[in-house]
């Protein structure tokens, strides 16, 4: 439906003038969400927000509800790790759950505050978000930018985040977040303020909270590293990574039982599950009664402003990790020192070439005789990238761009010849033509020395009819220029007129614009103006200007010609 809407809308000129029912669309959809029908946010499929579909939609939302207060909470995590059937299970939701991807992009509910406890809230609704898992088979190949550009979105959206994680090792998550973090760093524009909490699932013991309290120590202790470390690169003031999501390692992590009690398909539920579930609805409930949650309007512009900066921001999320950031970025700066020493010695060596072209003892510069010349600097560069790659402190994550690196600096290096070669060959070419130039000059010089000296043979008893000497140099100077100039391409005709249409349409300006001034008068041929004087801007116009036509002879009458206009009847044709 919302494909159907954004295509229609997209050919809004064509579609407006035949009434269909496709402008209903939104309102329909917006029926169907205030009756608790989930509504999708993210395309699956295609990894993008119709931002034009999402606007409408909530514009008719916002015109059947008003725009009322709505708290954001968001699901994260893995594929599979039970993210749509707690939240089913939590507020009486029928998401869709199933083993493997069920869930495709993003979905959004409206959930209405009950009366009886709405006096503790600021807000009239709960809107929940689900998500597709990450890390899922079938996006292999997209994989790490779709999880991550997914991630930061969903978080970024609501304000609280549930993450997910099937057992008691959150470091599936833990790369993610750190991306997450970054991204917000980034978007500085984009004004997010999100919260998360950690939801061990299918935790068998009751312990896990006790015994886990290493781990979570030191879990919050990678985040905050890594936060550190962005910060410092993002030139950003956060110290900590509650400062950019808040968290509290303490009170933020939750462990639930698994959801069946024996093994399935005749098992029955597990009690412990549904508790479990309860009590964090409970935790929920109270942190929520804190947050003043945001309008359907604000949430509508956060849709708007954090899609277009994810958009904006491919970077980051190509990434894994922080760390994997910070190595890409230190082999960037390595590459542009193995560059620079490339470039440097093809300097050097097309210096000295260009002084033995201007010297004259080079008239040709081979491919070969470059590759040459370059090859002991090409071959040490190489070595110190086979060292830099095999460093064992960060080997496995240089390995992915070994390869990529490689053939930049190979084809960095040949077009650094190649560039070289043609610089040389124009030297060669221009050298040649000065020198095919001053011997022609040298030719052309003797003969009309001879030429001279015959003329002046002949006219020695005509030396005092000065009218007759210069009819007879006049008539000798013709035949040599027509001689010199008989090889030249004589200047072909230019249309100005057609020149002047083609400029503007490469412009922007549309045919049917000039036609519409040529037919108003107020189009102007530049072959037919005598005077571009106003079309040019200065500092001091007036000053300058009148200077200007004083010297070239025009008169003052010109100087008080009005802005923009011709003045072609004022100014005298010599």
């Amino acid at each position: 439906m919302g494909q159907i809407y954004e295509a229609h809308k997209s050919l809004q000129e064509h579609t407006m003038r035949e009434q269909t029912d496709w402008v209903r669309y939104p309102e329909l959809a917006a029926e169907l969400m205030i009756s608790g029908h989930p509504m999708e946010l993210m395309d699956g499929d295609a990894g993008h927000v119709p931002l034009t579909w999402i606007s409408s939609l909530l514009d008719k939302v916002i015109k059947k509800l008003g725009n009322k207060k709505v708290f954001v909470l968001s699901v994260l995590g893995v594929q599979s790790s039970g993210k749509s059937t707690m939240l089913n299970a939590m507020f009486g939701l029928q998401f869709a759950v199933s083993a493997g991807r069920c869930t495709k992009g993003a979905f959004m509910q409206l959930i209405k505050v009950s009366e009886e406890i709405k006096t503790d809230f600021q807000f009239d609704y709960v809107l929940v978000v689900d998500t597709e898992g990450l890390r899922a088979l079938e996006l292999a190949d997209t994989n790490l930018h779709h999880d991550n550009e997914l991630a930061t979105f969903v978080v970024g959206l609501g304000n609280m985040t549930l993450i997910n994680i099937f057992g008691e090792n959150p470091a599936d998550m833990q790369d993610v977040l750190q991306i997450v973090v970054q991204a917000f760093m980034r978007m500085k524009k984009v004004k997010l303020s999100p919260s998360c909490v950690f939801v061990h699932q299918n935790v068998t013991d009751v312990a896990a909270a006790e015994k886990n309290m290493d781990g979570r120590r030191r879990l919050q202790e990678k985040l905050d590293e890594m936060a550190q470390l962005d910060a410092k690169e993002q030139v950003c003031d956060a110290e900590f990574f509650s400062d950019v999501i808040a968290f509290d390692v303490q009170t933020d992590v939750k462990y639930f039982a698994q959801l069946w009690e024996g093994s399935p398909p005749m098992a029955p539920p597990n009690p412990g599950y549904t508790e479990s579930v309860q009590d964090l609805k409970n935790f929920i409930l109270s942190k929520a009664s804190q947050s003043a949650g945001i309008t359907l309007s604000q949430f509508q512009s956060k849709i708007h402003d954090l899609w277009n900066a994810l958009l904006n921001e491919n970077f980051v999320f190509s990434f894994k990790n922080t760390l994997e950031i910070a190595v890409y970025r230190k082999l960037e700066v390595q590459y542009g020192n193995w560059t620079w020493t490339l470039r440097s010695n093809m300097l050097t060596i097309e210096n000295q070439l260009h002084i033995e072209i201007e010297n004259g003892k080079l008239d040709k510069v081979e491919l070969s005789y470059l590759y040459h010349k370059m090859s002991k600097t090409y071959e040490e560069i190489k070595k110190d990238m086979t060292i830099y790659f095999d460093d064992k402190r960060n080997k496995e994550m240089l390995v992915q761009w070994k390869g990529r690196f490689e053939n930049k600096i190979k084809e960095f290096h040949d077009e650094q010849v190649r560039e070289v070669k043609r610089k040389l060959d124009e030297v060669i070419q221009q050298r040649s033509a000065c020198k095919k130039l001053d011997n022609k000059k040298t030719e052309f010089e003797n003969k009309l020395l001879q030429k001279s000296k015959e003329l002046a043979h002949q006219l020695k008893d005509k030396a005092r009819d000065e009218e007759e000497l210069k009819k007879q140099f006049n008539s000798v100077w013709k035949v040599c220029v027509k001689e010199i100039t008989a090889s030249i391409k004589p200047i072909e005709d230019i249309n100005l007129e057609e020149d002047q249409s083609t400029i503007l349409q490469d412009l922007g300006f549309e045919w049917s614009l000039i036609a519409e001034s040529k037919n108003n008068g107020n189009y102007k041929n530049i072959s037919e103006l005598g005077d571009y004087i106003h079309y040019v801007s200065f500092t001091r116009p007036e000053r300058w200007v009148s200077a200007v036509k004083e010297r070239l002879g025009f008169g003052s009458e010109t100087q008080h010609m009005p802005h923009g206009g011709t003045g072609t009847d004022q100014i005298p044709h010599s």
